[in-house]
């Protein structure tokens, strides 16, 4: 047992140090500023490496304590089944005593009985004593033969009586001593019972302890593991983040240097999604959202997805995130990627909450800016860092793109 409390102190000891963990906040919050440094990116890693080497020395630790649960499970079972036998043979040991006890009870009476029988035929016999009831045979004979045969018949049954008693007389001491064996067996097998009751409840508090360490430790690498994810999609979001970031200012930055952009670019057979997967009042809570970030004077910032700060792809992603989309009907991307991922509508079709998307030289790859339809040749949009969230008119960034996007 003390051996056990050592080993259970131990693991208490693991899984205090283990839950330390999970309370310091190793990984690195996002980055103020929605375009990530390399060196938070490389935190965020550091992080993540940290999260996972907690979690693989949870999971050791988990592994043996399941070990010697499954080692003191065994000895619980053993344990329980040799208490099973011990009841079985306790039963056995009472069955046995109760048939001796009975057995000395009907000798003793059968004794008992003896006694009385063989007391009266003395006590009448003796034919200077009182009731002759059971001689008065012998005063009526018919003569001196018959007299003879009477007293003959007399003497044979008190020596027949006298064996009996001695016969009954020696079956009880016989049952008596049976009695005093059986119980002895009795007590015997309730000391083993009580002894081997004992070692079972040992056993089972051994295993549940152990148990409750494993459920305990079970919750720690659990938590763990959660918080590795959370460190690896921190990790992911902010590489992302910053990809994003990088590629949106660079498309922005070479749509500013590309002369002869048209105000509106021919279609040239570009193609979108077949389907449109929201209803008309989810747009128009995407347009309420964006109008309610314009008026707000929200900044613009790379990469930024709210709820503060805000780029055009930004924008319009968060707007319908509001209206109920979210994975996988509806991701994180730039510009020119959501212009593949809607409906492609005609301009003079458009209705409020559909995309308009703009190009420095009429392709796809090349759309650096989007925003949200609002209606009335107008659109709510993140526009640029120097002038922020605006309500503008349609054709006010050239290159638009010969179709709408309806989401």
């Amino acid at each position: 047992m003390q051996r056990n409390k050592g080993s259970n102190k131990g693991i208490r000891v693991v899984v205090i140090a283990l839950a330390l963990v999970l309370v310091i906040n190793v990984a690195p919050s996002f980055a103020k500023s929605p375009k990530p440094t390399l060196a938070q990116i490389e935190a965020a890693k550091k992080a993540e490496a940290a999260k996972r080497a907690a979690a693989r020395a949870a999971a050791e630790q988990l592994a043996q304590a399941n070990q010697n649960l499954r080692v003191l499970t065994s000895k619980a079972d053993n344990a329980r089944a040799r208490y099973v036998s011990a009841l079985a043979a306790l039963a056995d040991a009472r069955k046995v005593s109760q048939a001796a006890t009975l057995h000395a009870l009907q000798t003793t009476a059968s004794v008992a009985a003896a006694h009385r029988v063989i007391g009266q035929l003395a006590s009448n016999a003796y034919i200077m004593g009182g009731g002759l009831t059971d001689i008065e045979p012998l005063l009526n004979s018919n003569g001196p033969q018959d007299l003879i045969d009477q007293l003959s018949n007399l003497n044979t049954l008190g020596a027949n009586n006298s064996t009996a008693l001695d016969r009954y007389k020696a079956a009880e001491v016989v049952a008596r001593q049976a009695q005093a064996e059986a119980d002895a067996a009795k007590l015997a097998q309730q000391r083993a019972t009580y002894a081997v009751a004992v070692a079972k409840k040992s056993a089972d508090d051994a295993k549940a302890a152990q148990q409750t360490e494993v459920d305990a430790l079970q919750k720690v690498q659990e938590e763990l593991i959660r918080q590795l994810a959370s460190a690896k999609q921190v990790r992911i979001t902010l590489e992302q983040q910053r990809q994003l970031a990088l590629l949106e200012e660079a498309q922005a930055k070479q749509a500013e240097q590309t002369p002869g952009q048209a105000k509106i670019w021919p279609d040239i057979g570009f193609k979108g999604k077949s389907t449109v997967r929201t209803t008309q009042a989810q747009q128009l809570i995407a347009v309420e959202y964006a109008r309610k970030q314009v008026l707000a004077k929200k900044p613009y910032v790379w990469g930024a997805q709210g709820p503060n700060s805000f780029d055009c792809s930004g924008l319009v992603y968060a707007a319908f995130k509001a209206a109920g989309l979210g994975w996988p009907n509806w991701d994180r991307l730039n510009a020119a990627l959501y212009a593949g991922y809607v409906k492609h509508v005609s301009l003079d079709s458009l209705q409020p909450g559909d995309l308009l998307f703009y190009s420095y030289k009429g392709t796809i790859s090349t759309i650096h800016h989007m925003s949200i339809y609002a209606g009335n040749g107008m659109v709510w949009e993140a526009r640029s860092t120097k002038t922020g969230l605006r309500y503008s008119n349609m054709y006010s960034v050239s290159g638009l793109m010969p179709f709408g996007g309806r989401v």
